[in-house]
């Protein structure tokens, strides 16, 4: 089953069947839907979060384990897990329904402060990092290895730069993605959200209110969380994120191996796809800017940290 055919109708009827006491609550679409998951509003207070392909059926369980642990050691909030449910009614897999949570996907427009919102992020990231890790997940296939060695992306990173030719600072983005190979990781492993992007932080009424999405979540290195520093934040607010996180200069060029990961996988399929690249990287990530624009400051900030 595609992710188009996960359907309101659909969603009504696996609710119906399997939790009748919620029957009679209207399935609504969400503002911002994900890309591994299908969401839907059930009624006021709750969501319906369904996978979209086979591989991200183990989030599911993942999550149910793992998430009411760390939400009692978070300072905002993230998903509560309420009931999981079954494959019927046509879709094949598990799903689960979660305690609704208000907010906005977070835009500039929408935050009130960039640089203290820059800085709860950090906040919130230095509590997770701080969480009892044991018994958690290692980086794998359930959440494609964030936490994990950039190795993991190395053929596909230099296929990238490769495709991209003349579109880019071949020469630079090799040297930045050497650079972050090379920062070797001597730290101890710990718990990590894995895809924190602007869509996944809500705001309410221009204040950082909660953290969603965990289908990344695994215990690694905390490096695949910093690629928001280019994505999103710039200037002060960037310096707000860097300095409140507790990680070192190796972490940092580490975060930026994983940005220029993703900014070259997002601008590839842009380009051959004759599509605004900037335009993909803010429906889907919440991005502030497209990906050429984040491989260019980048590329800046490695030839700058390599004068200093």
């Amino acid at each position: 089953m595609d992710k188009a055919d996960i359907t309101p109708a659909l969603v009504a009827s696996l609710v119906a069947a399997q939790f009748p006491q919620w029957a009679d609550l209207p399935v609504r679409p969400v503002e911002l839907d994900g890309w591994d998951n299908t969401t839907y509003r059930l009624g006021e207070e709750m969501s319906v979060r369904l996978p979209s392909a086979d591989r991200y059926t183990l989030q599911v369980d993942k999550e149910h384990r793992w998430l009411p642990i760390l939400a009692r050691r978070l300072p905002l909030p993230i998903p509560e897990t309420l009931v999981k449910g079954v494959p019927g009614c046509g879709f094949p897999r598990p799903w689960s329904v979660y305690r609704w949570l208000e907010g906005e996907p977070a835009t500039v427009e929408r935050i009130a402060n960039l640089v203290e919102f820059a800085a709860e992020l950090a906040g919130f990231l230095d509590a997770l990092y701080r969480i009892d890790p044991s018994g958690g997940p290692p980086p794998g296939m359930h959440n494609f290895f964030r936490g994990g060695p950039l190795t993991t992306y190395d053929a596909e990173t230099r296929n990238a730069i490769a495709d991209l030719g003349d579109e880019i600072d071949t020469d630079g983005a090799r040297e930045v993605w050497e650079a972050a190979l090379g920062a070797t990781w001597y730290g101890s492993p710990v718990w990590v959200h894995g895809d924190v992007g602007a869509s996944n932080l809500l705001v309410d009424k221009g204040r950082f209110s909660a953290v969603i999405d965990f289908g990344g979540l695994a215990v690694g290195d905390p490096a695949c969380d910093l690629t928001i520093a280019w994505t999103f934040f710039s200037g002060q607010s960037r310096e707000a994120f860097r300095a409140r996180l507790p990680v070192d200069g190796a972490t940092w060029a580490r975060g930026r191996g994983w940005a220029l990961w993703k900014a070259l996988i997002t601008l590839v399929p842009a380009l051959k796809e004759g599509r605004d690249e900037a335009e993909v990287a803010g429906l889907r990530m919440g991005w502030r800017r497209g990906a050429r624009q984040v491989i260019e400051e980048l590329l800046a900030e490695h030839r700058g940290a390599q004068e200093s």
